[in-house]
């Protein structure tokens, strides 16, 4: 099976760990408060995302994967607002309330896209007897139905005592199942008999007692020791913008980050680990697992902020490295309808203005690399709505696309104009549209103004139509006509 065949849907996977409610505070800073040298935030609005073992979870479902999350919460509202966002992720899962400790919560304040201050709501002392048993019984039941088990430790107190690290990892590889560990602190020791642990470097020079980076071969003996040490198959070391370190018992890689325009870590291992464990789940081996898993980080790390991996994502990056294709696009750039929605929210949070246009983009020609950047310099960001496939098959004729989607979308992702790709079915880009609400609604001078698709709605929340000048002689069609007049092959 190729890379660009791989497909996580419905993929069954556990994951334990401390699940956290991460909340934005989002606002402006004009002046500085007259009780105390600090700034006054006045606050605009609030964002609540899964955080910790959540963000695991999140990117799993990113990735098509059926997810289930066991975890500990508080008895309080915090853990309602926790299972609401679990349910729109469409992730099951089991929260054990502990009414004796409160739902984990990071509060960040926000001004000007910058963190002022972060809140912090939990408590790091162990489980109880009786919820460590709660919370065993519940992973026991899940085993029979998953193909992978991920532990998140966050050390907040789960998985420090009762040796319950220890129980679920004995009683998933009974099970014949993978389980990878995210580790926290420095005792390893109650991760022995996992499939891999995927430290970073520092949680790795930790343990180690000494500093590793700059030196490659003593980071892959210690790795190796280590690894020997506690008894795992496997130590993977992400290394940010150095890329990974996977160790085993006979064989030891470097794998190279892949460069970014954006390099921003937050939520990079969370990633790695959910993409290894699903790509050992569908049987690939840990080389090659770890591999996809770290062209999963190098999406994401080209995001700014905590982001899930998204499947679409994935699949264009592994269908371009294995071609061995070096375009300079970003798969970053390329969105869902939900993903994209976030992100024009952010855009909108800093005054920045929308424009969409629309297309199929089969062979990109001069003509078309003229309409987006005129478009570009109507606003701040560009948005282009792609047709897929079976959408331009409906519109051109069985003969096209020439270009598959993932080909027209790398291509649109190369261009600095271009700030987001979103692919829609439908024969015309109403519902996406509606959707994202740009700002401004741009077509070439072919069309006329009334005859734009959206017109209406974009003008009704007070959005304009902008039309641009085109290039003449430019047209995917007279181009395709003109080489098979020509019988090139």
């Amino acid at each position: 099976m190729s890379q660009t065949s791989l497909s996580f849907d419905n993929l069954p996977i556990l994951v334990v760990g401390d699940i956290m409610l991460d909340r934005y505070i989002w606002g402006k800073v004009s002046r500085i408060s007259p009780e105390a040298p600090v700034p006054v935030v006045n606050m605009q609005r609030t964002t609540e995302t899964l955080g910790g073992a959540g963000n695991v979870a999140n990117n799993l479902a990113g990735l098509g994967c059926k997810v289930t999350a066991v975890g500990v919460c508080g008895g309080d509202q915090t853990a309602t607002a926790l299972k609401h966002l679990l349910d729109q992720k469409k992730i099951s899962h089991q929260l054990i309330a502990d009414t004796g400790r409160p739902t984990i919560t990071k509060t960040r304040i926000m001004a000007q896209r910058q963190q002022v201050l972060r809140l912090d709501e939990e408590t790091t002392r162990p489980l109880t007897t009786e919820v460590a048993a709660r919370v065993l019984s519940a992973v026991t039941k899940e085993l029979p139905h998953c193909r992978a088990v991920i532990l998140s430790d966050y050390g907040k107190g789960l998985f420090v005592a009762h040796g319950l690290a220890q129980q679920i990892i004995l009683a998933a590889r009974k099970a014949g199942l993978p389980v990878l560990v995210d580790p926290k602190g420095t005792d390893w020791q109650r991760y022995q008999g996992a499939t891999c642990i995927t430290p970073n470097t520092a949680e790795l020079e930790a343990v180690a007692g000494t500093v590793l980076e700059e030196d490659e071969p003593a980071l892959i003996a210690k790795a190796q020791n280590i690894r020997s040490i506690c008894k795992v198959e496997w130590l993977l070391v992400t290394r940010g913008p150095k890329g990974m370190c996977l160790v085993g018992a006979k064989d030891s890689d470097l794998i190279p980050a892949q460069a970014r325009e954006v390099y921003d870590v937050s939520g990079a291992g969370d990633t790695v680990i959910a993409t290894l464990a699903a790509a050992l789940a569908v049987g690939r081996p840990m080389p090659e697992a770890a591999w996809i898993a770290n062209q999963a980080a190098g999406i994401v790390v080209g995001k700014l902020g905590t982001q899930p991996i998204l499947a679409a994502e994935l699949s264009t990056s592994l269908h371009f490295n294995e071609q061995q294709r070096h375009y300079p696009f970003s798969a970053a750039k390329m969105a869902n309808l939900n993903s994209a929605q976030a992100k024009v929210q952010e855009w909108r949070m800093v005054g920045e203005k929308i424009v969409f246009t629309n297309g199929c983009f089969d062979l990109l020609h001069p003509g078309h690399i003229s309409l987006l950047y005129q478009a570009r310099a109507l606003g701040d960001r560009l948005i282009v709505g792609l047709n897929t496939d079976a959408s331009v098959k409906r519109l051109k004729g069985s003969g096209r696309p020439i270009l598959s989607e993932q080909d027209r979308a790398a291509m649109l992702s190369a261009l600095t104009c271009v700030d987001l790709v979103v692919h829609f079915d439908e024969d015309t880009p109403l519902n996406l549209i509606q959707a994202l609400k740009p700002d401004i609604l741009v077509k070439g001078s072919d069309y006329q103004t009334h005859e734009v698709v959206g017109r209406e709605v974009v003008e009704a929340y007070g959005g304009c139509v902008k039309l641009v000048e085109l290039v003449q002689g430019y047209s995917t069609t007279n181009i395709t006509r003109k080489v098979m007049s020509n019988n090139l092959p």
